[in-house]
């Protein structure tokens, strides 16, 4: 029997969101459903859900976004790896990462959750940092904006023209993730372009 992974795109539900630097996440699991002709379904997690294969003959993904707001991403994380009984390391979480320039990317696994509150929920609900995390950066806010306003914000025409490669790289990113292994995905993504 193959392995099973959680992909989870973090962000907040709703119209009102669905563009914003928050919900980045969320753009790159639905690139990876539509990739695969998956269709979203309710779940009873908490959760939309997009099963999938990898590839013919590879893992199961079980692509995910949260129906709660951000800071309560934990709830639906925990309870889907608990219903498909998926391992803390085999969960990604995608999210965006203002310290990270825009267009950049880094993949890690385990450690802090540097004040982003999606990741500190999960973290908390699966008892465990040691999950692996696609970083999409959106940079900083310019001058003295505040953090939670650039985050809830939509982006701007210049980051506009490039997001649609930049939510392709990071979906390729956790492919990469799920069929080699995070050191190897490390390799590729953080490699100099």
């Amino acid at each position: 029997m193959s392995e099973t992974w959680l992909v989870m795109g973090l962000g907040n539900p709703g119209p009102r969101y669905e563009r914003t630097r928050h919900n980045v996440g969320q753009l790159v699991v639905d690139d990876l459903a539509v990739r695969r002709d998956a269709s979203w379904r309710q779940h009873k997690a908490g959760a939309r859900v997009a099963e999938a294969w990898a590839r013919p003959g590879g893992a199961k993904l079980v692509l995910a976004k949260s129906n709660g707001y951000m800071n309560t991403s934990g709830g639906p994380a925990a309870a889907l790896t608990s219903f498909y009984s998926i391992p803390a390391e085999r969960v990604v979480v995608i999210h965006d990462e203002l310290d990270l320039p825009f267009d950049a990317l880094k993949l890690k696994s385990g450690g802090g959750h540097g004040g982003h509150n999606g990741i500190r929920d999960i973290a908390k609900a699966l008892d465990t940092p040691d999950f692996v995390r696609v970083r999409v950066g959106i940079g900083r806010p310019p001058g003295r904006q505040d953090a939670a306003d650039w985050v809830l914000s939509e982006f701007g025409a210049a980051e506009r023209r490039t997001l649609g490669t930049l939510v392709a790289e990071a979906a390729d990113a956790a492919e990469l993730i799920v069929e080699d292994g995070l050191v190897a995905a490390q390799q590729r993504v953080h490699a100099p372009r």
